[in-house]
């Protein structure tokens, strides 16, 4: 108990000044309206990214030109399943449809500006968006799977202590270009028979303080017939808990939630994550209850052990109480270490022994090992310094989009 209380203090000291922007940033974030703007002030105003277009938007673009809808469907099987780069490579679309889609769009709304490879085959990306913000996003190849960790935010708001990324701040929402774009950069460096088959929302931000964009970006992925064709069922967004839209996702989606909950206590998960301030564990776990989760499906709540914190076996015991009559699992996660955290992960002894306790009390549990440590790679890691300040980076993304922009247009002329 003495470590417990003297760990809750160091946590309050970690949140320090973060606190008073966490509270404010959380009255906005909570309702969908982020603080920061889309594109900093020096920015290039370039064409918009084509891949940021929904259905209804391309087609209505087309009509406007007199042009069948059906030509939408041919342009984005192009983009997200042939993973096209350039709009004269569409070769069924006619010349001047393809001039004038050089004219008014560009294709990729980022850049890969550094890989890092682990020794266990994990690929951490850094990627640079247009205005020079970066965000990174992480390739776990397994032997039955490839999992893509994909970002929705550059840097976060919420503050969550044990997270590098709170360390960043929130610099903005990242736009449904940018969250689909993670996605086709990583597949088209990938080999054909390590193709991603599940998605996790779970890199850096918050994706349900992003709704629009996350879900303007599922629509595009879970798209079988002209978009990239994963299946919702392979595809987990994980969310600290904002109760009105994970209702929405819910009910507008049929992807599976995954809920950020590290302790049921109150004191203890508030100090941890400030959310929990505005959405106490009661209030959390009965939105859970009474949510239209289909039948053979489950919630995922994520559980970061954190030693001397939430690790003890009287912890297990109340987890196990509170989410009874919840049609759930629990993943639980020994914390990965990074720079500042002042956290610890528990003994492999004390991670077995509160796996086991949930297990004799009829939680479905799984213990989830890191992959990509050596590389920041791992859950709670990914942070970068590196922000719009870097004017040669942010000039570099703008001249590779520009280029490719120029091309296409030379070559349709």
């Amino acid at each position: 108990m003495a470590s417990s209380m003297a760990m809750t203090r160091s946590v309050r000291g970690l949140l320090g000044s973060m606190d008073t922007v966490c509270r404010m940033e959380l009255d906005s974030l909570t309702e969908g309206q982020g603080p920061a703007p889309l594109h900093g002030g020096n920015s290039v105003e370039l064409r918009r990214p084509i891949e940021g277009l929904g259905h209804a938007e391309l087609s209505a673009w087309l009509d406007a030109r007199g042009l069948p809808a059906y030509r939408g469907d041919q342009i984005r099987r192009w983009l997200f399943q042939k993973h096209a780069t350039a709009f004269e490579s569409m070769t069924d679309v006619p010349r001047e449809l393809r001039q004038a889609l050089a004219r008014s769009f560009v294709i990729g709304s980022l850049a890969v500006q550094q890989r890092s490879r682990s020794d266990d085959g994990t690929v951490k990306y850094l990627l640079r968006l247009r205005d020079g913000n970066v965000v990174e996003t992480v390739y776990i190849p397994e032997a039955d799977r490839v999992t893509l960790c994909v970002s929705t935010q550059a840097g976060c708001g919420l503050g969550c202590a044990f997270c590098a990324t709170a360390r960043m701040g929130l610099k903005r929402n990242l736009t449904r270009a940018e969250i689909v774009d993670q996605v086709l950069e990583v597949q088209r460096q990938c080999p054909e028979e390590r193709r991603i088959s599940n998605l996790v929302l779970m890199g850096m931000g918050e994706p349900l303080a992003n709704y629009d964009a996350t879900r303007g970006a599922l629509e595009t992925i879970t798209d079988a017939a002209s978009g990239m064709a994963i299946s919702p069922r392979k595809i987990t967004v994980s969310t600290v808990g904002l109760l009105p839209q994970m209702r929405r996702l819910m009910e507008e989606t049929r992807v599976n939630l995954a809920i950020s909950l590290h302790s049921v206590r109150d004191d203890v998960r508030s100090e941890l994550m400030p959310v929990n301030r505005k959405y106490p564990v009661a209030q959390l776990l009965e939105c859970c209850r009474s949510l239209p989760v289909p039948r053979r499906k489950r919630i995922t709540f994520e559980y970061l052990l954190l030693r001397g914190v939430n690790d003890l076996a009287a912890d297990a015991a109340e987890l196990a109480k509170r989410l009874r009559g919840i049609r759930c699992k629990v993943n639980l996660i020994p914390f990965n270490p990074h720079e500042g955290s002042g956290f610890d992960r528990p003994p492999e002894d004390v991670i077995e022994r509160f796996g086991e306790t949930l297990r004799a009390r009829g939680i479905q549990t799984h213990v989830r090992r890191p992959r990509g440590e050596d590389i920041q790679a791992a859950c709670g890691q990914l942070y970068h310094a590196a922000a719009s300040e870097d004017g040669a980076g942010r000039a570099r993304v703008e001249a590779a989009i520009e280029q490719r922009g120029v091309a296409d247009s030379q070559a349709t002329q």
